[in-house]
């Protein structure tokens, strides 16, 4: 566990914040080995997306994570907020079925040589963990390059915002040879420009210019007969249920702008996760997904089963028949029960006694979907990454069983999934955290960016009519993306 120290006088002076991190180099002194230092900041108003757009470098790892409190059902009371992280002073990436255990261990061992200071009783303040979990466990020869199985890093700089205020939070490397002058400089320097940035916006850029254009990945007709395909292995029994993803590339002459693209999307679709990884690569996945695969909080878990989906209506009338239609269909409820009753069965077997919450509706702008949200009291033992690897895939993305239906999609689809539908967001140094599945999303690279969205296949689906929800699905990102 790391050190805590409670002071808010650190970047009162830059001499207060020298003599702090010499007492801290003489702890790295006496070790013999390197210290993280992580001193967290109460800053007035200041909008994460801003600072992410002005400090980030393409060539650096940077991820974005916001959820507006309206996703927060008011049982569960979760916070919501906004947090960006910048550049790393400690990252790893794995792959192979033990990766998350592998994270778990990198989190672990970096807490044992860290020191958190400042103000640590603020709501995102101290050491995040960011991480971004590929689909599959190991990273195929036609997946993207930049995108291992596995990537978590402490970044460098940490700027969050929530109702309770907004929090910087600075990650340092101290070894014996640090030059404490220098770094004090820097340190200052770059928190200056940071404050400097607190009354600025970011421009709406609604509209996406018109000489776009968009190719299939997967031909539609090709996409309908692996529908087809899995309906009649679901009829030999061979498995229950599968999710079948649909890709699309848009193209563009100019180079895609992905913080205009997530500002979009925030301001489109505020009742999601919105979120972005970039590799340091140049190459970033992003998107908007309405998806919780788990929050932990005070020993608190909250989960969703998130299965069934119906089109919003264009009148008050035809939305709420459609509404009825998706809470009385048995085809919708049944694939939303696959879900539920894999969740439960996870958790209990983490040796968590599940409680399962009634069932409404999860209503977006353009898409509705079944929901019942699943809580469960967490043990100090069980960690969060065990419950993600526990939950990871789920039915709602995967199929089940999952072994078998993961191997058929690799053979039906004929790209690779990467971080879509992956368990992406972070852990603090006190075990809390949260991670959405990275569903509604696309890898952006330059002028090229990849769309997915997938369609849950169950006894009594239609080709046609699951070609049509997967498109529906695609234009949340088609309507962002500038």
């Amino acid at each position: 566990m790391p050190v805590t120290l409670y002071c808010d006088q650190l970047f009162h002076t830059s001499r207060n914040l020298y003599q702090f991190l010499s007492n801290c180099q003489q702890i790295s002194v006496e070790k013999n080995t390197s210290q993280i230092v992580s001193i967290s900041l109460e800053i007035a108003a200041i909008d994460p997306l801003v600072v992410l757009h002005e400090i980030a470098q393409p060539d650096q790892l940077s991820f974005y994570f916001e959820k507006q409190d309206t996703i927060a059902e008011s049982v569960f009371k979760m916070p919501g907020g906004a947090i960006a992280a910048i550049d790393s002073v400690a990252q790893l990436q794995v792959e192979g079925r033990d990766r998350f255990s592998q994270v778990k261990a990198f989190i672990q061992s970096t807490l044992a040589d860290t020191i958190v200071a400042g103000k640590t009783n603020l709501p995102f303040s101290g050491p995040h963990f960011f991480c971004s979990f590929a689909f599959a466990d190991h990273c195929h020869s036609h997946d993207s390059p930049g995108f291992p199985a596995a990537t978590v890093f402490l970044p460098r700089w940490q700027v969050s915002c929530s109702e309770n205020g907004c929090v910087i939070v600075a990650n340092l490397l101290l070894d014996p040879a640090t030059a404490l002058e220098r770094t004090v400089d820097t340190l200052w320097q770059n928190l200056q420009t940071i404050r400097s940035l607190q009354d600025e916006l970011i421009s709406p850029t609604i509209q996406q210019p018109e000489f776009l254009q968009h190719q299939d990945i997967t031909p539609t007709e090709t996409f309908k007969q692996a529908v087809q395909f899995a309906l009649e292995s679901i009829q030999t029994q061979q498995f229950n249920k599968i999710v079948l993803a649909h890709a699309i590339e848009m193209i563009s002459p100019l180079v895609f702008n992905p913080i205009s693209s997530l500002n979009n999307l925030r301001q489109l679709y505020p009742d999601c996760y919105v979120f972005s990884a970039c590799n340091g690569l140049g190459q970033y996945f992003l998107g908007a997904s309405p998806e919780r695969l788990v929050c932990l909080q005070n020993h608190l878990l909250v989960t969703d089963a998130l299965a069934g989906t119906a089109p919003r209506g264009k009148t008050t009338r035809d939305d709420a028949r459609l509404a009825s239609s998706l809470l009385t269909n048995p085809k919708e409820m049944h694939e939303h029960q696959v879900v539920i009753d894999f969740l439960s069965s996870q958790l209990t077997q983490l040796g968590l006694s599940p409680e399962r919450f009634p069932l409404r509706l999860r209503q977006l702008p353009n898409i509705q979907h079944l929901h019942t949200p699943i809580r469960a009291l967490v043990p100090s033992r069980v960690h969060l990454l065990d419950v993600v690897a526990a939950l990871h895939p789920t039915p709602a993305v995967a199929g089940l069983p999952r072994e078998i239906t993961c191997a058929q999609i690799d053979r039906l689809e004929p790209f690779a999934r990467s971080l879509y539908a992956g368990p992406i967001g972070w852990v603090n140094y006190k075990g809390d955290g949260e991670f959405a599945v990275g569903i509604r999303s696309a890898l952006v690279e330059g002028g090229r960016a990849r769309l997915f969205a997938g369609a849950g296949i169950v006894q009594g689906s239609d080709p046609e009519r699951e070609l049509a929800e997967v498109q529906l699905k695609l234009q949340v990102l088609r309507a962002a993306l500038v």
